[in-house]
């Protein structure tokens, strides 16, 4: 847990779910840069934020729980920062609905007076929200993206440019910058170009030659990523009743091949990303139509009772925003080992580096290499 020390007070913060060996805090000098200058600390006059202010790519809830006081809205694809959020207005003492908490793929509020974007790793992402709030805007809203220097980009500023109108941004500080954009009513709005659809390779199996939806955000949304593609050539081979989740299901491909390739299997799709969930039940009903299977946003398997899953298809993430860390694998892992029943199997690919046999071994007590080339590798695990 961090303390971050606002204009507003000093809050109480922790990313969800808490883990007390990580030590990724949840704030950075970007959410400091911008609270100080929406109060005017500095050179900067306050801002008013007496109309709907609008928070959008909050990474923990730092900046909807700093200006809670103002009842933000806060838009988001991740239910970890929607949890997270609840967590640290209920730490703080504020109240539950002093935040309005909306997804991606919500419909925005009809007027935003003040619209506060963290710029977030996928610059789709960025593209597709900033569509979708253009028509919300109006000439006197006041637009202030934030983020590290790293995270800003000359291609962000252009979208700003692009799509709602003049931009500029500040000098850094603490590595952050600012981003000052004016929004420009005669800009012609245009429809956001997202999700995308494309064909599938014909080396995958069941799936080859077949049609995949992503809507913005997603991982390698414009293509198959390479892990992906090689765990789609070695996916376990089974029929009969089973019951089978994709977890971190991404896009969906991998869960939708094994609906093909066992057709008597019960599916499940889990990510903590509305968007992705959105892409992947697109995926499956385009391709096993009629087919029947569910679909969570969550976090993790803490949905599934234990015991009650055949078989984990999982594909770890290895970063949280911009950080290296194992965190979400070692959390799905455990996941996986409780839902999973006695005999059940986790599947996993992964970079062949990141050494996940070594902590799957220390947990179930077994691993198998599946398959392997000089970059990735495919383990199976048995829940015994």
């Amino acid at each position: 847990m961090n303390r971050l020390t606002t204009p507003w007070g000093t809050f109480e913060l922790a990313r969800f779910p808490e883990d007390p060996r990580d030590t990724l805090r949840a704030w950075d000098a970007a959410d400091e840069y911008l609270l100080r200058h929406l109060h005017g600390t500095g050179d900067s006059a306050p801002t008013d934020l007496s109309g709907t202010v609008t928070v959008v790519g909050d990474r923990w809830g730092a900046l909807a729980t700093s200006l809670a006081a103002h009842r933000p809205v806060q838009i988001t694809d991740s239910f970890l920062c929607h949890e997270a959020t609840r967590g640290n207005l209920a730490r703080n003492g504020l109240a539950a609905d002093s935040v309005r908490l909306l997804t991606a793929r919500d419909t925005p509020p009809d007027r935003i007076d003040v619209l506060l974007v963290r710029v977030p790793k996928s610059l789709a992402l960025l593209e597709d929200q900033l569509h979708r709030l253009a028509s919300s805007v109006h000439a006197d809203t006041v637009v202030v993206g934030t983020g590290m220097v790293t995270e800003i980009h000359t291609s962000t500023l252009k979208l700003f440019e692009r799509i709602l109108g003049p931009t500029r941004t500040s000098l850094a500080v603490k590595k952050a910058r600012l981003i000052f954009c004016t929004p420009d009513p005669k800009l012609a709005r245009v429809t956001s170009p997202w999700p995308l659809r494309y064909a599938l390779p014909s080396d995958i199996g069941t799936l080859a030659g077949r049609t995949v939806t992503n809507h913005a955000g997603i991982f390698c949304a414009e293509r198959l990523d390479i892990g992906t593609r090689f765990f789609l050539r070695h996916l376990p081979q089974h029929r009969g009743p089973e019951r089978v989740v994709d977890l971190g299901c991404g896009n969906g491909v991998v869960g939708t091949a094994a609906a093909l390739a066992n057709p008597d299997a019960d599916l499940t799709f889990v990510d903590e990303s509305y968007s992705a969930v959105a892409s992947a039940k697109a995926t499956f009903h385009d391709n096993v139509p009629g087919g029947k299977a569910e679909f969570l946003v969550g976090d993790g398997l803490s949905a599934l009772p234990d015991g009650s899953v055949d078989r984990v298809l999982n594909n770890p993430p290895f970063h949280s925003h911009r950080a290296t860390t194992d965190t979400a694998a070692r959390r799905m892992f455990a996941d996986a080992r409780r839902a999973l029943c006695e005999g059940g199997e986790l599947w996993v690919v992964g970079n062949r580096h990141l050494g996940y046999h070594v902590r799957l071994r220390r947990m179930f007590g077994n691993c198998e290499v599946v398959a392997g080339d000089p970059k990735f590798v495919v383990l199976r695990t048995v829940r015994t």
